[in-house]
């Protein structure tokens, strides 16, 4: 059967070997075709939005283009959020959709394509004699523009039989450009202040793993002798962790952000300097000289002072060859100083005012323990939204940006947490794979759990931060007086959930209780089940990164 879903399936199968989602009417033919002539694995999960969030994190845990399916009408609409969330965090991604039939809408319909570009992804309809073609379209304009793309069958034309599917073309891909005549003349003058620094710091961000700048940006630290840092996002870029003073902004420890601000030069590759990177502008001190290298059109923050436009490793690669023509000698700086004590957090207590746990010790423990046993070592931490968002990000060392996945920040959303699991399982096979959620947001993500603990089994470890409160709420509007009724939550025993799906959960009243956690982490992944952590937190410890919040707001 060579049917015009049978044609998406199998050009899309030649850039892809997951695809996640939920079966419908307007999507059954393209999964029929999906699972009966290609070698793509489908995994299934139970909400439309974690099919976009499986694929996404799938992505960002470095499994290549990502692909999700949903049927039309309810199933695509289910998706938008996530949908949100990948636009904005510029995820190559090709969503799968079922769509009205080419007759017009039905009295169940709705403009999925007014839907779709409303929070930023452009949609390409397939016909009945351009299936294949449009379907290599929709890929080589997500790779291209890293956005996600949604991919419409009408209804009426998903099963017709329009005989072998032709050889399509390849996606027509950029390279990185050649940097312009002013960015080399940038550069240039860049190498010289970088030569001439007594203090020189940089940052990367995800875009500068995205480029692969992680050797060229070693090059250009030990030319320069600066110190280094990254985004919460891009952490392990550069290769000499002991150079390094680890996450920036809200997350970095004091003593780090404090150093930061006496650099002389300060170099930003491939990161965006939002509001949270850059402690509402606090992060550089006003004399500061801010460089900034990014693809986009432009400078990103207003202290930025000179930008380059290139790519990241281009760049990083051109700046470091400068230098060292130069012969200028290397800072120092970085030899001088001891850093260790700077990237230090504060240890918390164990138990908070309220008798509840203290989220830090907690977040400390749970990171030694998962540093000490040989299989979890090798782990992805997945996140989802909300005030707890800061503990694993302050106290869980990560390797590198693939193995901190953050599906939610981009479009401050909650809720995406439980799906992200499948995906960066699938992606990073011999890994372990923990998720950091709070109760709300665990609450809203619900419907996979089920699908977490059915692909990560063993491997798999959700800690949930269970302070009956909508946290970041509590913190923003219940210190101004606003109703706190609304900003609660009944204590819910997620431990018992979890029993209820085939994993093993525990509830974490002591920090003695995490023994359990200790025990698991001890034993072969084969021979374990998936485990959740209900950590029953006090709400009372504010993040530092949410006090700045405050601090801002008030």
């Amino acid at each position: 059967m060579s049917t015009v879903s049978a044609h998406v399936a199998q050009a899309l199968a030649a850039h892809i070997d997951h695809v996640f989602g939920v079966m419908g009417n307007g999507n059954a033919y393209f999964l029929d075709a999906l699972e009966r002539s290609t070698d793509v694995s489908f995994t299934a999960v139970r909400h439309e939005a974690g099919g976009v969030v499986a694929a996404d994190a799938y992505h960002r845990a470095g499994g290549g283009l990502a692909a999700a399916t949903a049927t039309y009408g309810a199933g695509f609409t289910n998706t938008l959020t996530a949908l949100a969330e990948a636009v904005q965090a510029h995820v190559p991604l090709v969503l799968v959709v079922g769509d009205e039939p080419t007759s017009g809408p039905r009295p169940w319909d709705v403009d999925q394509i007014a839907l779709a570009s409303a929070v930023g992804a452009r949609t390409y309809t397939v016909g009945r004699t351009d299936a294949a073609a449009t379907t290599v379209i929709a890929i080589e304009h997500a790779l291209s523009y890293r956005v996600p793309t949604v991919l419409a069958i009408p209804y009426d034309v998903a099963r017709l039989e329009v005989g072998p599917v032709p050889a399509a073309q390849q996606p027509h891909l950029p390279v990185p450009a050649a940097p312009s005549a002013f960015a080399r003349a940038a550069i240039d003058q860049l190498a010289g202040v970088l030569g001439e620094a007594r203090r020189p710091f940089l940052l990367a961000g995800r875009g500068a793993w995205i480029a692969g700048a992680g050797d060229a940006l070693g090059r250009l630290a030990e030319a320069t002798g600066a110190i280094t840092a990254s985004t919460a996002l891009g952490r392990g870029v550069f290769p000499r962790t002991e150079f390094d003073l680890g996450v920036v902004g809200g997350f970095g420890a004091a003593g780090a952000m404090e150093l930061i601000r006496t650099a002389d030069v300060a170099v930003v590759f491939g990161a965006g300097l939002n509001q949270f990177t850059m402690r509402f502008g606090e992060l550089f001190d006003p004399g500061t000289r801010v460089y900034q290298v990014d693809t986009a059109p432009a400078a990103t923050h207003p202290h930025v002072g000179g930008f380059i436009r290139g790519d990241a490793a281009v760049v990083a690669a051109s700046l470091a060859d400068r230098v060292v023509a130069t012969d200028a000698s290397p800072s120092g700086w970085r030899e001088s100083i001891d850093l260790a004590p700077l990237r230090a957090q504060e240890p918390g207590d164990r138990i908070a005012v309220d008798g509840r746990l203290d989220p830090r010790a907690v977040a400390a423990t749970i990171g030694e323990i998962l540093e000490g046993s040989d299989s979890t070592r090798d782990r992805v931490v997945v996140s989802d939204g909300g005030h707890f968002i800061g503990w694993a990000n302050m106290y869980w060392p990560v390797a590198s940006p693939d193995r901190m996945v953050m599906i939610g920040t981009a479009y401050q959303s909650i809720g995406l947490g439980f799906p992200s699991v499948p995906g960066a399982a699938l992606a990073k096979p011999d890994s372990t794979i923990v998720l950091t959620t709070g109760d709300g947001g665990g609450l809203m993500a619900l419907a996979d759990l089920e699908s977490a603990v059915r692909v990560a089994g063993g491997r798999g470890l959700a800690v949930v931060w269970n302070d009956a409160a909508y946290g970041a709420e509590i913190n923003l509007y219940g210190l101004k007086g606003l109703a706190r009724g609304p900003m609660l939550i009944p204590e819910v025993d997620f431990a018992g959930l979890a029993r209820s799906v085939g994993a093993d959960g525990i509830v974490v009243h002591t920090l003695d209780d995490l023994d359990a956690l200790r025990q698991w982490a001890v034993t072969p992944s084969a021979d374990r089940p998936f485990l959740l952590l209900d950590c029953r937190i006090s709400g009372e410890v504010v993040a530092p990164y949410q006090q700045e919040i405050i601090r801002v707001n008030s």
